[in-house]
């Protein structure tokens, strides 16, 4: 019987933590998955009320912005900059294409293809981003890092 006992504690220790690791990827994968849908839904929100309130429902408190030509726009300074901004004169929505999140389900990022459609004209303008998500405590996300690049070719007809 004691013989036995070296066999299995070894299989034990090797079932857990296989059981683990399924339930760290299960883990992973639902908490990516939530992080994907509150990227879409902060363009939703960005589309129907707007860029400024959409940004400042979404950023951290301690929230990074980069902007062409700026250096980086931090915490109270971002929702600041935020404020300020005049999102009258076009729409913006966008989508990620992919994301990835870390180990512990509380941090990641999401990347994707943005549009920029001014009010007046019948053209759009697209580019890329990328944004560094965390979770809260409460289970929500809110981004800590957002930044995108203008341009993926020239401005195109509105189809």
């Amino acid at each position: 019987m004691n013989k036995n006992i070296f066999f299995i504690i070894p299989l034990l220790i090797i079932g857990s933590c296989r059981l683990s690791t399924e339930q760290e990827t299960k883990t992973g994968a639902i908490a990516k998955m939530e992080m994907l849908k509150a990227d879409r839904d902060f363009s939703r929100l960005c589309e129907e009320k707007g860029m400024k309130t959409a940004f400042i429902e979404y950023i951290d408190s301690n929230g990074v912005l980069l902007r062409p030509n700026r250096l980086p726009i931090a915490g109270a300074d971002a929702i600041d900059f935020l404020i300020q901004q005049n999102d009258t004169d076009y729409t913006m929505t966008w989508e990620p294409r992919n994301g990835a999140i870390a180990r512990s389900g509380e941090l990641g990022y999401t990347y994707g293809v943005y549009a920029i459609r001014p009010t007046n004209k019948d053209t759009v303008i697209y580019g890329t981003y990328v944004s560094i998500w965390k979770k809260e405590k409460d289970g929500t996300w809110k981004y800590v890092l957002d930044s995108g690049n203008e341009g993926i070719g020239d401005s195109k007809e509105d189809e």
